[in-house]
């Protein structure tokens, strides 16, 4: 048997998008992600690859987010036929998350089932914390990382060497999840940068920035339109307001947010509810937190008020509506999804609000929005359509799904024992230098 080792960084070396790592180990082809690279981070055509697509034994997942699984079908569609190997939560939000992305592309209706099928077939669900055995002497172990539901690391020992693929990690104290794990040690981690320059906002107190905001939003009784990925963020948020409205404290706190009438939340994204359908039926996989307030009986990510838009003729009732309401839809930026139709038609009526809980990029209409609100005479082009911006524009930070420079460092200091070296993936080339500078001061041997 051949002891090689070789990792293969093939997407995500210094980018944030496109996620995808070869390890060549005792004559296997272990891939790590497949992901699609997003914006204007750049993605190696499959034929220039180190490794065929048909001899990949293994493609392991750390989370559904379409920067690290988006490339799939495609790696299905030029021969792969290997095991997916992920959590449980992942491979039951693997196919909802592929079927949307793959809505977005020239593949036939009778394509898209098959590739479904295929996928199903092939991916397989394990419980975090296990050891589990492959072929040739290869070993696997899932970690929690704490960036959304299902999300992991992996622990791949050879017997030889060991290495840790960290994936996303995310932060302490995030409503749902359990914190991230530690891993064992290990001779290699390749450790995720997206922050590695950045440190977080306090997040202590952001259940209490969202009552306030969202009381003063509503005084007037109109409605806040509350850009949100389906995946992660629409929970978190389903989750903090059914706090605010359920907690005894915060109602307290917040008694116009608790009227006799309730105030309707409305989740208008097809993929948001499906999403948050199968978080319910997880809560195994939430943290201790989340299951203790559903032994009491109140759903975490549910309350009587809340309501799901099922349909597109819904969408449309939901537009004519008066306030006030909360409404939560996709997409997170405003690049699309049915949060255009509530922002064209209702951006210019001042009684609004706008609430954005996550980073706005550059060159998209959420953060054109963003920036043109602080101007006067600001307005946005939604559809070819001048649109002033009349409503109110609030960012809400403290919603960042990755751990920061700080937090990472604190995780790879918590391992029992140093790595043998780090190598910085998934950050862009200045968050990777700030944090290796941090790891370097500390004593690690680190790469970029």
């Amino acid at each position: 048997m051949r002891t090689t080792f070789e990792i293969i960084h093939i997407g995500a070396d210094h980018e944030v998008t496109g996620s995808c790592h070869l390890l060549r180990a005792n004559g296997l082809n272990i891939m790590t992600d497949c992901g699609m690279a997003q914006g204007r981070d750049t993605m190696s055509p499959v034929e220039s690859w180190p490794v065929k697509p048909k001899d990949v034994d293994y493609l392991f997942l750390t989370h559904v987010h379409i920067d690290h699984i988006g490339r799939i079908p495609e790696l299905i569609q030029k021969g792969f036929a290997g095991e997916i190997i992920t959590t449980h939560p992942t491979k039951s939000l693997l196919l909802p998350m592929l079927e949307d992305a793959m809505d977005f592309s020239n593949l036939t209706e009778h394509s898209k089932a098959q590739l479904a099928k295929t996928i199903d077939d092939l991916s397989w669900g394990f419980e975090y914390g296990e050891k589990f055995d492959l072929k040739k002497g290869v070993s696997f172990q899932l970690g929690r990382a704490g960036h959304i539901l299902g999300s992991c690391f992996i622990y791949i020992d050879t017997g030889k060497y060991s290495v840790v693929f960290s994936g996303d990690l995310g932060v302490k104290n995030t409503p749902i999840l359990p914190d991230p794990d530690i891993p064992d040690p290990c001779d290699i981690l390749i450790l995720e940068s997206t922050y590695g320059d950045k440190l977080h906002q306090d997040r202590t107190e952001r259940i209490q920035r969202l009552g306030r905001i969202l009381t003063k939003a509503l005084s007037d009784n109109g409605k806040v339109f509350v850009p949100a990925f389906s995946l992660g963020r629409t929970q978190e948020l389903i989750y903090e307001m059914d706090r605010l409205f359920s907690d005894s404290q915060l109602r307290q706190m917040f008694p116009d947010l608790n009227p006799k009438h309730k105030i309707p939340v409305f989740i208008d994204s097809p993929l948001g509810l499906e999403v948050t359908k199968i978080y319910a039926g997880l809560s195994e996989y939430w943290d201790k937190e989340a299951r203790e307030i559903y032994r009491t009986g109140d759903h975490p990510i549910d309350f009587d008020h809340l309501y799901a838009v099922r349909n597109y003729k819904d969408h449309l009732r939901l537009l004519e509506m008066s306030g006030p309401a909360i409404i939560i839809a996709g997409s997170g930026m405003c690049t699309g999804g049915r949060i255009i139709d509530h922002l064209k038609s209702g951006l210019d009526d001042p009684k609004n609000d706008v609430l954005f809980v996550g980073y706005q990029a550059k060159g998209t209409l959420g953060r054109d929005i963003l920036h043109y609100s602080r101007k006067s005479g600001g307005y946005v082009v939604i559809h070819g359509e001048r649109i002033p911006i009349r409503a109110k524009v609030y960012n809400l930070t403290g919603y960042s799904a990755h751990a920061d420079q700080k937090e990472l460092a604190e995780w790879v200091e918590a391992m029992p024992e140093a790595p043998g070296k780090i190598k910085l993936v998934h950050g862009e080339r200045a968050a990777q230098d700030a944090l290796a500078s941090v790891l370097s001061n500390k004593g690690y041997k680190v790469s970029v």
